[in-house]
């Protein structure tokens, strides 16, 4: 598929074979596929609890006594979701909008969810 159609004389001939492939690129390719398949299965759509006021995360035991670089992306995550959790837009959402990696943004929505700051939205179609 890297390859433009007619640029190789094997193309979709019975020459076509796997040693022609580089298997760094095959790597790549079921990375993406499989990153594509963990973003449809996990995309959802919440509405968060506690809108209107702060909701307290430290007493939850969601903001860390310690610091560090992961925490802190964790907890601006959780932010990005709170804030936009209004059933209207899913993780995937969030997750462009805020730059943060849709991973990232999944894992700060199980947190909320376990919580009870979040719940969860039933898909529109």
């Amino acid at each position: 598929m890297r390859t433009p159609h007619g640029k190789f004389p094997e193309y979709h001939s019975s020459a076509d074979n796997l040693e022609l492939m580089d298997p760094t690129s095959l790597a790549h390719s079921l990375t993406t596929c499989l990153s594509v398949f963990y973003v449809l299965e996990n995309n959802r759509s919440y509405c968060n609890q506690n809108p209107k006021c702060e909701p307290q995360l430290g007493r939850r035991g969601l903001y860390r006594e310690m610091g560090g670089r992961d925490t802190k992306l964790q907890e601006t995550a959780m932010l990005w979701v709170l804030n936009l959790s209004d059933g209207q837009h899913n993780l995937l959402d969030i997750a462009e909008r805020s730059g943060l990696a849709f991973e990232t943004v999944h894992e700060a929505a199980g947190l909320l969810l376990h919580h009870g700051l979040l719940k969860e939205v039933p898909a529109r179609y």
